[in-house]
């Protein structure tokens, strides 16, 4: 190829932001990391020209001029990249599609594309490059045994518009779960084994970046507490505040999470995931105490972290009751920014196995796979009954009398919470506006046909 290679990474939009100035607005969403990742990891004999493209901030221009498409793909935003998908390779653009969803899913997303990477890209995306530009392009990449974090990556953070998002400050230590949660889609798509960037690339990409308030994106920081409490050591020295995901197990452990608070921890999210012992013990996340919730909240509060709580609604113990027993526990607990999701069974998860096995999932649209529409039928109330409670909770757990008591019970991060709450409570009685999918309560929809 004589001139530059022209390539266009984008993040396709899914139904949260169908509407422009939608549910979060552009000031509460942080930056992407993986299209900035694959960005720096472009082989540097490669003369390459790189855009990149967030629907979730602003239009992805049709008529793009590119000689390669890549785009990450999670199940909720499919439809939209298959959509974008034809539409170039309709002007002879190849398009490459990678990201959780094709991996939980290869095949079928195969036929929407020139080339698939299937796992974590670091190794495979240079080759795709190189065999592209020499003419040679294969219409599968994998991930190969042996897959490490080893070399370093800075991602190239200067091809966003940081006035765009929250903050660009974002960054990962670890990817993947040492849990097997029958819900989630890391033990299928990435296997259970944490797969860990050495603790000095971490600090050298912030001090890189100067960040002085991050967002750590790992699905669990404490999933090997000897290799967290290395990185929270070195990030002690850095003065730096920064925002995570735990499990609960952190309350077992106080001397990590004494190391946490003074490495600059000033807020986690939690996945509570249900009151009910039935539900944690037939999913597998047996581990979580709900007996035990509270004073978990009051300890980190105790700490000044604030908590960002998510609970599912929808699996098999799971009744109109205990919906609300649940939106009343998040304000009594002085949750500071309680999160609902509705039980989604991503394709390959056991629990879409298991739901499949039993003919309970009556539909593939992957556009209504997003964690706020039901996809299935509940075990013990009817769809309209779920659907119709996980609004009900949003909304109470939104309220104005119920935001004041979370935050003033918390008394953690209060600036920080009250523009986050006011952010959800607009999201929270809005669900018909942005979560309306061409389909609403009552309506059935029909059956249609790597981090999600």
């Amino acid at each position: 190829m004589n001139r530059r290679l022209r390539i266009a990474l984008l993040s396709p939009k899914g139904p949260l932001y169908r509407h422009r100035g939608g549910v979060f607005r552009r000031s509460l969403r942080y930056a992407p990391l993986t299209l900035t990742t694959l960005a720096a990891i472009i082989p540097l004999g490669l003369d390459a020209d790189v855009q990149i493209y967030d629907e979730g901030i602003e239009d992805i221009p049709l008529g793009i001029e590119a000689d390669l498409v890549g785009m990450t793909v999670i199940t909720g935003t499919a439809m939209r990249a298959y959509e974008l998908a034809r539409s170039f390779r309709a002007r002879n653009i190849p398009v490459v599609l990678g990201g959780p969803h094709v991996t939980l899913v290869p095949e079928e997303a195969q036929q929407h594309a020139d080339a698939i990477v299937v796992g974590y890209a670091e190794q495979t995306w240079p080759k795709l490059l190189l065999d592209f530009a020499a003419g040679r392009l294969e219409s599968r990449y994998e991930q190969q045994p042996g897959f490490s974090l080893s070399e370093p990556v800075f991602p190239a953070r200067h091809l966003l518009d940081r006035r765009r998002y929250l903050t660009v400050d974002v960054f990962e230590a670890t990817r993947s779960c040492a849990h097997a949660c029958e819900f989630c889609v890391a033990p299928t798509a990435w296997g259970r084994k944490p797969i860990q960037k050495p603790v000095e690339h971490v600090v050298e990409d912030i001090r890189r970046q100067r960040a002085r308030k991050l967002i750590f994106i790992d699905l669990n920081l404490i999933a090997d507490k000897l290799y967290a409490a290395r990185l929270f050591e070195a990030l002690v020295p850095l003065d730096v505040s920064w925002f995570g995901l735990s499990t609960t197990l952190i309350a077992h452990d106080l001397p990590l999470l004494e190391l946490m608070v003074r490495s600059g921890c000033r807020g986690l999210l939690l996945g509570f995931e249900s009151i009910s012992t039935d539900n944690l013990r037939a999913s597998r996340k047996g581990f979580n105490s709900p007996d035990a919730y509270r004073e978990l909240v009051a300890l980190l509060h105790r700490h000044a972290i604030s908590v960002m709580g998510c609970f599912v609604f929808g699996m098999d113990h799971d009744t109109p009751e205990v919906i609300e027993r649940t939106a009343r526990f998040v304000v009594d607990a002085h949750i500071d920014l309680p999160r609902f999701a509705i039980a989604t069974p991503f394709p390959g998860t056991p629990f879409y196995q298991r739901l499949d096995r039993d003919r309970r999932i009556f539909t593939c649209n992957w556009e209504l796979y997003d964690g706020q529409h039901v996809v299935f039928q509940p075990a013990q109330m009817s769809i309209e009954e779920l659907q119709a409670g996980h609004e009900r909770a949003w909304k109470y757990a939104y309220r104005w009398r119920s935001i004041a008591r979370r935050i003033g019970g918390s008394r953690t991060q209060v600036p920080i919470a009250v523009t986050a709450n006011l952010g959800y409570r607009f999201y929270a009685y809005r669900l018909h506006e942005f979560y309306n999918c061409d389909w609403t309560i009552g309506q059935l929809p029909s059956a249609a046909f790597g981090r999600q």
